[in-house]
Order: structure tokens, then sequence, then C-alpha cells
């Protein structure tokens, strides 16, 4: 029998890849390999509409589809090793599973402080982190976030929507800071200020105990305390693979993983938030990239290249760049936002108001040498549109 495809992640990274290698073609064996017991399932939800409500798997799972139905799921297990040469995966139960391709899916995990103090404590990545939390937000509860990127202010308004009193740490200047610039993310701090939200700006961590304490010595009563300073990428166990992982795993732009020497094996590809590749987009520089559909867009890529691969016209599916446009959504309170394009690429010092203005709907433009690279939208969903051609093609409307 032909040893299977494996795929080591099974989130939807990982899952859209066995869709994609089945409408490629290919009707070999997969085998998907999850640290999770959970089958795959949205995780965006998980910090806004989800918490807010009740927190179950049917809330967020997708819905099967045929063309993986007979995938075979090792669920609740975790990759501890790869032998590329050999062609192997060894898992933590000292299992070791022959492949004829791997993919890597491994995606991230939450970067936690560290501190020694256990109870309270919380970090969101998995949907038994969000019901964990769900359980301790009540009415009354004194929560602190510390991080204020996109997932520690939706938390933020979602505990202050469930009745919570809550306080934002931060060593920014301003929430959201890094991938919104200082404008719109001053006037967005405002507006939850104006729901009820506290921020402590320019602030560092230096211990907690019985709340959050501050290096000034300022001591932050809590209840509960979430920890949502950014992610680490599951790569352990592909350390001794001789694959590039300085930051994620290094891919070409058909998402072939790459060793360090720059090779790129025809056999081995890399999807989802650990995958670090060059996007023609915007220019031939490898970046890791954490919005919401970019799981979903390398999956679909590498299984169309690993199943021509398989079926030998790889040369072909390689051949074809691989652009896709970042996009990310945040819900806030009634903040409704919406991105394309890569903002943090922008000048800091070339930032537009296209249409609105800040405090109401508002589309801000972020530019890199006078070309739009990116656009958040306050509001004004599909006034966005025509922004997102403009950063696909660098051509103005109109032009």
């Amino acid at each position: 029998m032909t040893d299977p495809v494996v795929i080591v992640g099974a989130a939807m990274g990982g899952l859209r890849t066995a869709e994609s290698l089945r409408r490629a073609g290919y009707a070999g064996p997969i085998q998907m390999i999850g640290e999770e017991l959970h089958a795959p399932y949205n995780r965006p939800p998980l910090s806004k509409d989800v918490l807010a409500s009740a927190v179950t798997h049917d809330a967020v799972a997708f819905p099967p589809r045929a063309e993986t139905a007979d995938v075979e799921w090792m669920l609740g297990a975790r990759a501890t090793s790869v032998d590329l040469t050999a062609h192997t995966v060894t898992t933590d139960d000292d299992a070791v599973t022959p492949y004829t391709a791997l993919v890597i899916a491994t995606g991230l995990r939450p970067r936690r402080l560290d501190f020694p103090t256990q109870v309270g404590r919380h970090a969101v990545r998995t949907l038994d982190d969000a019901m964990a939390l769900r359980d301790e937000l009540v009415r009354g509860a004194r929560v602190v976030v510390i991080g204020s990127g996109f997932l520690g202010c939706e938390l933020a308004a979602t505990a202050t929507k469930l009745g919570c009193t809550v306080t934002v740490v931060t060593p920014s200047v301003e929430p959201m800071v890094r991938p919104l610039g200082a404008m719109l993310s001053h006037d967005l701090r405002l507006r939850l200020e104006a729901e009820g939200v506290t921020f402590v700006l320019g602030a560092t961590v230096a211990g907690l105990d019985d709340g959050v304490v501050l290096a000034d010595g300022t001591a932050i009563p809590a209840d509960v305390v979430i920890e949502a300073i950014g992610s680490d990428c599951n790569s352990e166990w592909l350390a001794d693979s001789g694959l590039d992982l300085s930051d994620g795993v290094l891919a070409d732009n058909a998402l072939r993983a790459v060793t360090i020497d720059g090779t790129a094996h025809d056999d081995v590809y890399v999807v989802g938030d650990i995958a670090r590749f060059p996007n023609p987009m915007f220019d031939d520089v490898a970046r890791r990239v954490e919005h919401w559909n970019i799981p979903t867009d390398t999956g679909r890529r590498a299984g169309t290249v690993l199943g021509a691969a398989l079926g030998g016209d790889l040369a072909a599916a390689v051949a074809v760049p691989f652009t896709p446009m970042p996009s990310f959504w945040s819900n806030q309170f009634d903040l409704k936002l919406q991105a394309y394009g890569l903002p943090g690429l922008g000048d800091p010092d070339d930032v537009r108001i296209l249409e609105g203005a800040l405090g109401g709907d508002v589309a801000v433009g972020y530019y890199r040498d006078d070309r739009l690279v990116g656009v958040v939208g306050v509001g004004l969903k599909a006034a966005l549109l025509p922004y997102r051609q403009q950063i696909a093609t660098g051509v103005r409307p109109g032009a």
C-alpha cells in the first residue's frame, strides 16, 4: 500500500489542504495528525461572537465535506520529530508514521508570561481555552487583559459586554498600533474607552500576585488575567530537519518547505500561520502572515501543487504565481473592522483617510512608495472593495 500524505496539524489549514488535494485528483490515503481532540473548527470567532455566548464545538465546527470523508484522523497526538530522509513522522506516543509527502500545518501557540502564578490566568487560542475563560467572565469580575493587539481588544470588548470591569495593560503607545498606525489606533482607543474599557499604556508587567503588578509598582487587582501578548510557532518538532526555522518555516511561492541552504523539498509543504513565504503582490520578501484567510489560501495552494507533484505535473503548478490577498476582520463592541493587504508594510508617514472621518465610519489607506499596500475600514465594508482591487493590481480605480 502507498504511504499516505501526512498532514501534521488538524486545524483549518490542514483541512483545506486535504480538500484541495482531493480536488487536484489525488485519490490515495491522507492521514491527519492533530494535537487537539476536536475536529477542525473556526478559530477567529472564539474571541468574538462565540465567547459572548455558549462556547461549544458545534458553534465553530467546519461542516464535513465528501472529499475528506475517508481521511484518517489521529487526534490527540502531537508530532515530536520528523526524518525527511526516511520520510517518517514520530508522535508523542512513539508511533512512527511513514509518508509519501508531508504537510506542515502546526500553527501557533499563545506566548505566555514567565511568572509562576497560575490561578485565574488564561490565553485564548483553542476551543478549550475559550471554554475555560468563558466560565470566569461573570458579571462584576475584574479582568485584566495583558496585550493590546486585535485579540486583546476583542477579548476586552467581549468581557466588558458580559458585565466585567476590564483594564488593558500594554507597553504600546496605543492599542493595535503596529498594524493600524498611530492615527487610527488612537481613534479606536477613544471609542473603546467610551464603552468602558480602561487602558494603561506604556506599561510592562513585573509580576502576577493577586492581580497584575506593573514595573513601576502599581498593582491592579484582578479576578481574571488574560494574556494576549502574541504567539510562538509550533516548530520544535522540526528542529533536526534542516529546514529554515528562523521565523516559522520558510517556504517558496509554491509553499514547498525550504532548507537552510535554500533547497526546496518537492514532497514537504507548509501552510497556515507557520508558513513564511513570498507574495509577489507586494515584493519577493518571505513573510509570515497571521490573517484569518491565510490558512485557507495556503491550504488550497499547497494541495493543488502537491496534487500536481504526485500526478507528475509539478512544474506547471509551481509556475502559477501565488498572490493571496491578506484579509482580517475584528468586531469590538459595535465597531466592525475589515482590512485588506498589509497595512504594516506602509510608510508610517503616508497614512491617508480615503473615505469618511475618524470617530465614525472611515476607510484608511496605507502607502509605500505612493502605492496602496493596505486598507482598513471601520464600517464601509462595501466601499473597501475598489481599494482591495487597487492593492492587488497596483492600479488606482479609474486610472
